[in-house]
């Protein structure tokens, strides 16, 4: 927890005019200014999701009204009721979950259900475009204007599954996938003379030695890159050509792109596996990567769950063991990529059926979440699962910082949210 009980300065009563840290001169107690401030990042990751929804034509009246609602209810002097403040986390929970779900509709809508794929993973020879971000428009509209041209386009870290998605997969263009998860890019990007598409979050203040090929769009601005306007790529794929081109390495392989559609197709076997004790249990393993070194547990859980389990991933965190080969339980993939961190509706769709297979309650399903964040966008998820009453979860690889005694008590009575503690342990805790 931090030195201090809170941080507010957004009025000017604050504290020698600098910050209240113990309790607001307004009345405000720390553990409603820490609510407040978790409200105000899962806003944050809910915009996110609502303005790449918004690109593709959808929208939901009932979002903006919450967005709009949540957003004032942290004014100065606006709410001091912590049960209130409780009540919007989880209803940002459910307007997280209507636009995560809008937002997939309209990617199935636009690009097809997704398929599995499998994907060269490092450079190809010739000029190359790196995508980094979220923005499956961007990664169409490039891929229309590279068609012909010679110039291989590579997704980089949440952009992989794009590669699941057949009417992105058509396109010639679409090469394969270079690097990790979004931190390694200043080193990856150092390394090789692609030019780079950051086309949403998760874009570092490049490098002097690529600022100059890096090209961001539409809100995301960073210093030294070049800003595109209205999706024409031509000074991108120019640049691609003007550096000449990425000298071949030897790629590996990556497989992504398990829409629902394919799962369920399995429905039938699954549930006689699990049945008959072949299949024991369901991992979800995924979240945001974060440079922490304490990020190596999910590797290491992921490496010592049993043969007779399937692990389930999505977001950025499954670079950490997506190159593990854990082969299969007759026929069903024991590593299974579900997408984009927005993707997260798959695997709570993929739960909701799984409920209905087993006619069970989502709590008794042999299912266990273990989650990693980073950012704001992960809180909304957070608070997605808390509104549909998932419990005995497992976070980390640290908590939360805005979470206090009182907020994690909650949390623990209510929900049995636990931190990650080592892999061993946790495993033993879920699988006795």
């Amino acid at each position: 927890m931090s030195d201090f009980d809170m941080f507010c300065y957004q009025c000017s009563q604050t504290v020698r005019g600098e910050g209240c840290t113990v309790k607001g001169v307004c009345g405000k107690d720390a553990t409603s200014a820490r609510l407040q401030d978790n409200l105000i990042f899962a806003i944050k990751g809910i915009s996110a999701y609502n303005y790449h929804a918004k690109e593709l034509g959808v929208s939901d009246p009932e979002v903006d009204e919450f967005l709009t609602k949540a957003l004032y209810s942290t004014l100065t002097n606006v709410n001091f009721d912590i049960p209130s403040l409780i009540q919007l986390g989880l209803d940002a929970g459910e307007a997280n979950f209507k636009v995560m779900k809008m937002l997939k509709e309209a990617h199935i809508e636009k690009y097809g259900e997704p398929v599995p794929a499998v994907v060269k993973q490092g450079a190809q020879e010739g000029p190359a475009i790196f995508v980094t971000g979220h923005d499956l428009k961007a990664l169409e509209e490039l891929l229309k204007q590279c068609e012909g041209t010679g110039v291989k386009v590579y997704t980089h870290s949440e952009m992989l599954p794009a590669h699941g998605y057949p009417e992105l997969a058509k396109y010639e263009a679409l090469a394969g996938n270079i690097g990790k998860a979004w931190f390694d890019q200043k080193k990856l990007f150092s390394e090789h003379k692609a030019a780079i598409l950051g086309t949403t979050n998760c874009v570092l203040i490049p490098k002097d030695d690529y600022a100059d090929r890096l090209f961001t769009m539409d809100i995301v601005k960073v210093p030294g890159a070049t800003v595109i306007e209205d999706y024409d790529f031509t000074p991108v794929i120019e640049k691609a050509k003007e550096l000449g081109g990425l000298t071949a390495e030897e790629t590996t392989e990556l497989t992504t792109g398990f829409g629902l559609s394919t799962i369920l197709s399995l429905a039938p076997q699954i549930k006689e596996l699990v049945l008959s004790g072949k299949i024991r249990r369901f991992f979800l393993v995924g979240g945001c990567d974060t440079p922490n070194p304490k990020m190596s547990y999910y590797r290491e859980f992921v490496e010592q769950i049993p043969e007779d389990c399937i692990v389930l991933t999505l977001a950025c965190g499954k670079f950490r063991f997506n190159d593990l080969d854990l082969g299969d339980i007759e026929g069903i993939p024991r590593l299974i990529d579900l997408g984009q961190c927005n993707d997260a509706i798959v695997a709570i769709e993929l739960a909701v059926a799984l409920c209905d297979l087993f006619e069970m309650e989502l709590n008794d399903l042999p299912l266990t979440i273990v989650l990693s964040w980073m950012e704001q966008k992960a809180a909304a998820i957070l608070w997605t699962l808390l509104y549909l009453g998932k419990t005995d979860m497992f976070l980390g690889p640290v908590l939360p910082a805005w979470c206090n005694e009182d907020i994690l008590n909650v949390l623990v009575s209510q929900f049995n949210l636990t931190p990650t503690s080592n892999p061993k342990d946790d495993l033993k805790k879920i699988l006795g």
